[in-house]
């Protein structure tokens, strides 16, 4: 059986604990930033972590990481 392809867009988007959980960026910190309260942009920096049932479909498009 031939290797399965990474999914390079969600290899560059995600990385994983060592304990299986999937890190990854919080959304809305791209633009329109001046109307944000400065604690909502400083929580945005914070880690996130995809929900286990997205957790499974992302370990499918990264198998080796």
């Amino acid at each position: 059986m031939p290797k399965m392809k990474t999914h390079k867009a969600s290899a560059k988007r995600f990385s994983f604990t060592k304990s299986g959980k999937v890190k990854r960026a919080k959304a809305y910190k791209q633009h329109i930033l001046t109307k944000k309260s400065s604690k909502r942009r400083r929580n945005l920096r914070k880690t996130g972590y995809a929900s286990s049932t997205e957790a499974k479909i992302i370990r499918k498009l990264v198998p080796y990481k």
